[in-house]
């Protein structure tokens, strides 16, 4: 279910608050309304909101001290001051105040809207990359459990898959047997050491045999390591 947005504004003009309202509703923005500073406390209290829209002179509290209050106890959600002051000094006394951004009067409510996306873009988190391990011209996806070399799909079996994470995520360096054992097979059985050799020739008939650049190598006495070189 999609979240609906949540707007508190603080504006004393009735006629502007409304319009600024509708507005907003009609881009899917619930707004609700205080005309002065204490019913705007009062109704920010009750429940949470995705972003504040503060007019710096009205009734009771003023705007500038409604901002301090709400950042407070939440540090996150947008301050937006709309305010027809805009000399430097006001400007500077909101930002003091971590407000987020200030707009001054008389505005477009397209400039309005286009400010409150802008902040909550900046709110979203950013979708964090899958994991992509590179070698060459071999790509792996860990998250995936894909492979691909040359832009061909291989299918692996498990054991396979988790073994050549392994080995390239070592980057270039040899890993033991005994490494190998403890990492994919847990010790889980014996005459592991064979199995390993039996699975790196798995790999290498997936991995390598199709292909000149062999990517899977042994280093006699020591173990095995997956480099382009």
């Amino acid at each position: 279910m999609n979240h609906i947005m949540q707007a508190l504004l603080l504006e004393d003009d009735s006629v502007l608050s409304s319009e600024i309202a509708l507005f907003l509703e009609s881009k899917s923005i619930k707004t609700d309304k205080a005309e002065d500073g204490e019913k705007f406390l009062d109704i920010f209290s009750k429940k949470p909101y995705d972003v504040f829209l503060l007019d710096i002179n009205v009734p009771k509290i003023n705007g500038l001290d409604i901002c301090k209050t709400i950042r407070e106890s939440n540090s996150e959600t947008p301050i937006i001051i709309i305010s027809a002051y805009d000399g430097i000094e006001e400007k500077k006394e909101a930002f003091l105040r971590a407000a987020d951004d200030y707009l001054v009067k008389p505005f477009l409510l397209e400039e309005l809207l286009l400010r409150i996306n802008s902040q909550m873009r900046r709110l979203t988190p950013k979708t964090e990359e899958k994991e992509k391990i590179v070698v060459e011209d071999l790509i792996i996806y860990p998250e995936d459990s894909k492979v691909f070399r040359s832009g061909e799909e291989i299918s692996l079996t498990v054991k396979e898959f988790q073994l050549l994470v392994l080995l390239a995520r070592a980057n270039g360096r040899t890993l033991s047997k005994q490494y190998i054992s403890d990492e994919v097979w847990k010790n889980q059985f014996q005459s592991t050491n064979n199995a390993i050799e039996v699975y790196i020739n798995f790999l290498r008939k997936k991995i390598d045999k199709n292909f000149k650049t062999k990517l899977i190598h042994t280093r006699p006495g020591f173990g095995y390591y997956l480099s382009s070189l």
